[in-house]
């Protein structure tokens, strides 16, 4: 465990801000960091194996909702994580440095924000929100209590990321004006129709659990185990997959958040067991000079999983398994206009020194430019290295670029598209108020 202070946290705070800045959570390099899990759901259980891929950490602490889960999260750690009755119970335990917060979206914010006033670091899956309003709670929470905020969009941590930002921050896309990305799929897996264990009953799902700050409804295994398809919970494709892809174009970019946003969604395919779109698409306006389109269908899988067209005036950068840029070299061919003036000037035309320069000599002498491919060959799942940085900024109390406010603003462009498709109206960021204008 981190070596901490005995003085408690209010009355530290009541110490002073200098104190803050040179005593609290301070820890040795080697220091291990003990790891609570809350949420060991499927995507938990990926976050396990990253956590214990990390050196120096140890998952002391596992809690969820179905008894199944918590029987194989302990096994992943040979029997030595204990089983807590409820988060509540996980965060009361001083010897707990830092949580995981794997539940359904609608937990998020309260179970962060209680982890936050128990003194640990987080790191939470995306999106950080369930509604675009408790983004600005989280990052105030954080910024009192001082605790490291860190959300789990892992693209930015991959070889890939870091080399695509490199290429535009060289200028050699030129202007960029457009971005397209698309996360497509078309299994019923994919559709987030997972299968059921057999063992899922009233005796091993505690539901009261599961429902939290959610509206009542009568047990329901599909909604316990396929959360994701229903909003009481989820967000569905935006807050699911487009906060990845804002993540990665936000971090590419420079970029904070929308200014505005258009979409449309639809459920045409699976509309069993669901009530959120299995197809969406939308359109972000950015102030930064750019504008971007989303896209997805469950329903098909072309280009599966995400990617990116990345549009600049001197060339494209595409990112899927790796990063290619597209040189483009425009050549300006005027001949079909200029052959509808009469004869003399189209003669004049071409004689013209500017227009041998510009049209002529390069239509003659022109190649096409060769696409230039960059591939990451460490084949390493990027969720290893993000936690490194949590895990790093832990250590250090200095924060790695997606933090809590990078989190709520990713988490916004789904909010702004799913408020969109539901009114079927253009959506609008309030940036005095850091939240959707109202």
């Amino acid at each position: 465990m981190i070596n901490r202070m005995s003085l408690d946290r209010r009355s530290f705070l009541e110490a002073g801000a200098a104190l803050a800045a040179g005593q609290l959570a301070k820890a040795a390099p080697n220091d291990r960091v003990t790891v609570g899990h809350i949420g060991t759901g499927a995507r938990g259980h990926e976050l396990m194996q990253a956590v214990m891929a990390n050196p120096n950490t140890e998952i002391v602490g596992v809690v969820d909702a179905y008894t199944g889960r918590v029987e194989r999260a302990i096994d992943r750690t040979n029997g030595r994580a204990k089983q807590y009755r409820t988060h509540h119970d996980l965060l009361a335990d001083k010897s707990i440095d830092a949580v995981v917060v794997a539940t359904p979206d609608h937990w998020h914010k309260q179970v962060i924000l209680e982890a936050l006033r128990a003194g640990k670091d987080v790191y939470s899956e995306k999106p950080l929100t369930y509604r675009s309003s408790e983004g600005v709670e989280i990052i105030e929470a954080a910024r009192k209590t001082e605790r490291i905020v860190q959300v789990g969009s892992q693209g930015v941590s991959s070889v890939t990321e870091q080399k695509a930002r490199d290429l535009i921050r060289s200028g050699k896309l030129g202007q960029i004006t457009m971005i397209r990305a698309a996360y497509n799929r078309n299994t019923a897996g994919g559709a987030w129709i997972y299968p059921i264990p057999p063992d899922a009953s009233p005796k091993t799902v505690n539901w009261e659990m599961f429902l939290g700050p959610a509206p009542k409804r009568p047990f329901s295994l599909e909604r316990f185990f396929r959360w994701r398809c229903y909003s009481d919970y989820s967000g569905g494709i935006a807050t699911d997959l487009f906060v990845h892809l804002c993540t990665t174009i936000h971090y590419l970019m420079d970029a904070k958040v929308p200014a505005r946003a258009m979409a449309m969604g639809e459920l045409y395919r699976w509309k069993e067991s669901r009530d959120v779109p299995d197809t969406l698409n939308a359109i972000l306006e950015y102030p930064e000079g750019f504008t971007v389109t989303l896209s997805s269908s469950f329903n098909n899988q072309f280009a599966s999983e995400s990617g990116f067209q990345i549009l600049g005036t001197e060339g494209t950068l595409t990112i899927d398994d790796g990063v290619t840029f597209y040189p483009e070299k425009p050549v300006e061919n005027n001949n079909w206009i200029v052959e509808s003036w009469p004869k003399a000037l189209e003669e004049a035309y071409y004689r013209d020194p500017k227009v041998i320069a510009t049209e002529v000599e390069p239509e003659k002498n022109y190649k096409k430019p060769e696409p230039e491919h960059f591939k990451d060959e460490s084949h390493q799942d990027s969720t290893i290295p993000h936690f490194g940085h949590f895990f790093d900024s832990i250590r250090s109390r200095k924060p790695y670029v997606e933090d809590a406010a990078a989190g709520h603003h990713a988490a916004a462009c789904a909010h702004l598209i799913n408020l969109s498709a539901r009114e079927k109206r253009t959506t609008e960021w309030d940036f005095s108020r850091d939240d959707i204008r109202s």
